[in-house]
């Protein structure tokens, strides 16, 4: 397919942009070449290839979602410099 100056230009004033002449031609020697690499790539012999929704045949491994014991609240809050009682306090950073 080729890239066209109004196809440049049509996707420039979809984007509402004011290219100049010299970035018309510039974008559409772009586009060319980009489109150009997507072409190479639709030339590759995928027919042997099993289609797949991940790159690796790794699997999430997940633990058992379960209450568990966890680290005294007071104790954690007494190593704080300032906390409200129930979580850290810090100094604000925006106004």
């Amino acid at each position: 397919m080729a890239v066209k100056r109004e196809d440049i230009e049509h996707i420039a004033n979809l984007s509402m942009l004011n290219l100049s002449e010299e970035e018309i031609t510039k974008y559409t020697k772009d586009m060319e070449e980009i489109v150009g690499f997507a072409n190479t790539i639709n030339e590759i012999d995928t027919s042997k290839i099993e289609e797949s929704a991940f790159a690796l045949d790794a699997v999430n491994v997940f633990r058992k979602d379960e209450v568990r014991e966890s680290f005294d609240k007071d104790l954690l809050l007494s190593n704080a410099p300032s906390s409200n009682g129930e979580a850290y306090s810090i100094p604000n950073v925006m106004d």
